[in-house]
């Protein structure tokens, strides 16, 4: 039992003797356990036999009885050939019996979460050591705990893809991820909406913006905030879901086991997809742009709006902006992917580097590059988007894109090249965080 005392004893930081829930909350996150504040008060509640809200060694140890006697089945059943150690062919296995392929890479990051030893093998007392800081219940749990610790997204969309496998591209697109991660997006911009209706308004008229939209706060109430918002959840997870596919696919013609991919590789095949998606669903983007310009008085719905488009100005006006808008894709994906996989090289040399926070943080950084970088190019697009509703938005979609840097600059100055960048950023923090907790407590609530 001494493994198990040293065990107890990592977790009880200030030495009292006790494992409390905030200590063994701490300890889950390291590994990134999802609803870990849950998940170590359910632990306490269940094995705390005094009700002192704590575990003492000897309450620990039936905790650990129960985790054994519970998985011991489980592993013997992942060591397919008997040799009492998991390695990374046999989590590859794993994952294959449940319908999903993943690379080599991905394997190596799921032994080296269990691997104390640095053998590339999990043995059983590693593997017990893991899975009673993970309490999942099932296999299932555990294979979705390990999914969701190796991918964390931040930024109002999927610009830099999650990388799908192949089975999961082809067939598995209406799972119980995919369902869970649209719900969650969905909910995340319509919270937001508010947010990006002004950065919008910001882009389009600049100073004039807040007056704008305190004049339409007064004449539609608090309704009139989300106008677009329908069109902008109807946008967001069909593209990332297919900008994921084409990603996946140019992947697989790479190689789709290939232990890694250059940074070089990443950026280009971002890019690629993105663009592609991006000018699937651009019609819509419009749509929502013209929306959220609508005064309040004057609004109506999605399908009126396209059809007074056609009939006003052409089918063309739906890709109007388009170039600016696949120009701003190349800063944007290319520049978050290549910073995104150089701080996460560098932070990998930290053995706490998968803590839910520092992931955020990280990602945000790299989503605030991608974003520094191509934000002017976002501006003129979004202008020539809002032709109809702005004469300087109709003076910037009637002429070439060095013309419309020009008038910009002449007009506003620098500073109209990032008009509603801050709202931009200000969005992104609560849409990131929304979209990664409902994701993980959507998918857990439709797998049951």
């Amino acid at each position: 039992m001494d493994q198990f005392r040293d065990l107890f004893a990592k977790l009880d930081k200030n030495n009292d003797g006790f494992v409390s829930v905030e200590e063994l909350h701490n300890e889950m996150r390291k590994i990134g356990v999802t609803a870990a504040d849950e998940k170590s008060q359910a632990i306490v509640n269940n094995y705390d036999q005094n009700m002192d809200g704590r575990l003492d060694y000897e309450e620990f140890l039936g905790y650990i009885m129960d985790r054994e006697r519970k998985w011991i089945i489980n592993f013997r059943a992942l060591d397919k050939n008997k040799c009492g150690v998991i390695d990374q062919g046999d989590i590859i296995d794993l994952f294959k019996e449940l319908g999903v392929v993943i690379s080599k890479r991905n394997a190596k990051k799921i032994i080296q979460m269990m691997d104390k030893d640095n053998s590339m093998t999990v043995d059983w007392e590693e593997f017990l050591h893991h899975i009673i800081l993970n309490p999942a219940e099932n296999i299932k749990e555990l294979v979705s705990s390990w999914k969701h610790s190796l991918v964390f997204d931040v930024g109002e969309s999927r610009s830099m893809p999650i990388e799908l496998t192949q089975q999961e591209a082809d067939v598995s697109l209406c799972g119980n991820f995919v369902l869970a991660a649209g719900l969650a997006d969905a909910v995340s911009r319509t919270v937001t909406a508010p947010i990006d209706r002004l950065k919008t308004l910001l882009q389009v008229k600049g100073s004039k913006a807040v007056s704008f939209g305190m004049t339409e706060l007064q004449a539609g109430g608090l309704r009139s905030m989300w106008q677009g918002n329908m069109v902008n959840v109807l946008k967001g997870t069909p593209q990332s879901t297919l900008q994921c596919i084409i990603y996946a696919q140019m992947k697989a013609l790479l190689g789709g086991q290939k232990e890694t991919l250059s940074v070089q590789q990443r950026f280009g095949m971002g890019c690629v997809s993105g663009a592609s998606a991006h000018a699937v669903f651009y019609p819509l983007e419009v749509l929502k742009v013209r929306l959220n310009l609508q005064q309040a008085s004057t609004h109506y719905g999605m399908f009126r709006c396209a059809r007074t488009i056609y009939q006003n100005e052409s089918a063309a006006a739906f890709y109007r902006g388009f170039k600016p808008s696949i120009l701003c894709m190349i800063p944007y994906a290319g520049v978050e992917c290549a910073v995104h996989q150089s701080i996460m090289s560098w932070v990998k040399r930290d053995p706490a580097y998968n803590s839910e926070a520092k992931l955020f943080l990280f990602s945000f950084v790299a989503f605030a590059s991608g974003q520094a970088t191509s934000y002017p190019l976002a501006v003129i697009r979004t202008r020539q988007q809002a032709q109809a509703f702005s004469s300087v938005s109709q003076q910037a979609s009637n002429v070439g894109l060095r013309q419309a840097f020009l008038s910009i600059y002449e007009r506003q100055g620098t500073r109209g090249f990032y008009s509603g960048m801050g709202t931009s950023f200000v969005r992104a923090v609560p849409c990131a965080l929304l979209n990664y907790t409902l994701t993980v407590k959507l998918e857990s609530l439709i797998s049951q």
